[in-house]
């Protein structure tokens, strides 16, 4: 799940990123990988809530797309069901898209 909110500015998005309890079962460790992070093992990670869920917030740039995906334990890739969007990706998985365009 992916919630978002701008800057007064606009030129900012706050991207919260969340993964139910249900959705990752007894995972230790997640991260999320993508475009705004140069897909770099360790830069984002997510935090374990009280209810089980992980979650994190991330500054994004407006007016972009991003692609992302979640990486579980360091093993397994989660792509977001509930993203702005899904493309594939060169390793023949779907990539999740949020996208941080101002709606007008």
């Amino acid at each position: 799940m992916i919630n978002k909110s701008y800057t007064k500015t606009g030129r900012k998005c706050r991207v919260t990123f969340k993964l139910p309890k249900e959705s990752v079962g007894s995972a230790e460790a997640i991260h999320v990988l993508g475009d705004f992070n140069g897909w770099a093992r360790g830069a984002t990670v997510l935090e374990r809530r009280k209810n089980g869920s992980f979650s994190v917030t991330a500054s994004l740039d407006s007016g972009g797309d991003y692609r992302f995906r979640y990486l579980v334990d360091g093993a397994t890739w989660v792509s977001d069901g509930q993203a702005d969007g899904l493309v594939p990706n060169r390793f023949g998985d779907l990539d999740s898209v949020v996208t941080t365009r101002l709606e007008s």
